[in-house]
């Protein structure tokens, strides 16, 4: 599986979404851009034969981008452009190594997709009974597919995107269809790590994690891998190594589903970041659940993520991004609700995500960590604990998340507070 070239998503992202929007000048920048890299790999008739696949992609490619703006799917099928021209590009290098490789279409593989514009999941079991009818008979005659990566097809025949950083999510659904010995996923980093980086300079590679410990911090902010990739490789035992592309010395990071050593309380601490608190007040709402589920029902039209939700006998509050609020309190005022008393907005949080191996199971860990936190001088605004075995979830404002990740990560991660 493929992504796009660096910068090529974002460039289409933005080039479709501008009221300057010119055919021309995306195709020709778009052009430019693939070519320039295929100059410099190939030549001669390796050259001419590149030509042929890319000149018919790029009159492809075009007539996308002229279709119908208004059509819902429109975005997906112009932002998976990308992963079409670099699956074409790649398989044509392995061709001039004197390999036999095919550039592959999620179309042509068989990869199915479900869900709304911009945010699909694929169906595994049509994709299991396509991919092993197209792609594994391919592998057995030596032949090495190339295979778009961030999309499927849905049921109308349209590309439907898996979010953001999807090709991880695609190359865990073709290794789950073809019962795959191992998953590797090569990114830019050397693996998950103890700790943004950025935030804390002192970080830990982590040499091996279980499935759900890697889950949650997918989830709850680190950007290693898609959120989704797991599922499909846990579901079939398949190990996923997450390894660096300009590092490939480095061993990376090993999941599975045994349980590995541990030498500290946490493994990792990670953040959300951005975040924004909805707090709804209505007598009694903790016994009207009928009422609940209508306000998260309006929320989930608009596919607004929830990241935690927290309830009282008078209020039910939901985190959520930022740049969701407007569109959520929009949804929450077309409610015929008469008996809502108010709606309260705390913007700019964080989540702070603890992760550790069976976390909760430990005698005192809640209250170590929040003495920590309340060393720092943090205000906890919300608490997410019970729903995963390896996490405590928290929110924090965002003007103190740095400085509750650093503390914690020196106490529990490095220092001997945190040794078993």
């Amino acid at each position: 599986m493929v992504s796009a070239m660096s910068g090529v998503t974002n460039f289409l992202v933005d080039a479709t979404g501008s009221d300057r929007f010119d055919c021309a000048d995306v195709v020709k920048t778009f052009s430019e851009k693939h070519l320039l890299v295929a100059e410099k790999l190939f030549e001669g008739d390796h050259m001419k034969e590149f030509m042929k696949e890319y000149n018919a992609k790029l009159a492809s490619f075009e007539r996308t981008l002229r279709d119908d703006r208004k059509d819902p799917f429109y975005m997906d099928a112009v932002t998976s452009s990308g992963e079409r021209f670099s699956s074409l590009i790649l398989s044509h290098v392995l061709k001039s190594m004197g390999q036999k490789s095919v550039a592959l279409t999620s179309a042509a593989a068989g990869i199915h997709s479900a869900g709304v514009p911009l945010s699909g999941y694929a169906d595994l079991k049509r994709t299991d009974a396509d991919i092993n009818m197209k792609v594994r008979p391919l592998l057995e005659q030596g032949i090495i597919p190339i295979i778009t990566g961030f999309y499927g097809m849905n049921d109308m025949g349209k590309p439907l995107t898996f979010g953001r950083g999807g090709s991880d999510y695609s190359g865990a659904v073709v290794a789950s269809a073809l019962m795959a010995d191992e998953l590797q996923i090569w990114t830019d980093v050397d693996g998950f790590m103890s700790a943004d980086p950025r935030i804390v300079p002192d970080t830990l590679r982590i040499e091996e994690m279980n499935y759900g410990e890697a889950a949650e911090l997918a989830y709850f902010g680190a950007k290693v891998l898609h959120p989704r990739t797991i599922e499909p490789a846990r579901q079939r035992h398949i190990p996923v190594r997450v390894k660096n592309t300009f590092r490939p010395e480095s061993p990376g990071t090993l999941i599975h589903h045994l349980r590995g050593p541990k030498n500290s309380l946490l493994m990792s601490v990670a953040a959300k970041t951005d975040l924004s608190i909805i707090t709804i007040s209505s007598a009694e709402i903790a016994y009207r659940p009928a009422m609940v589920a209508r306000i998260i029902e309006k929320i989930a039209e608009k596919n607004v993520i929830i990241y935690s939700i927290s309830t009282s006998l008078s209020t039910v509050a939901f985190l959520l991004h930022n740049n969701d609020v407007q569109q959520t309190l929009n949804q929450l005022d077309t409610l015929v609700e008469t008996d809502i008393e108010k709606i309260n907005v705390k913007s700019d949080v964080a989540l702070v995500c603890c992760v550790g191996d069976d976390l909760l199971d430990k005698c005192g860990v809640s209250g170590d960590i929040f003495g920590a936190v309340k060393d720092v001088g943090t205000n906890v605004e919300m608490i997410s604990e019970g729903a995963s075995d390896s996490s405590l979830n928290f929110v924090v404002p965002m003007e103190m998340v740095v400085s509750t990740i650093r503390t914690l990560h020196a106490k529990f991660v490095r220092g001997k507070d945190g040794r078993l």
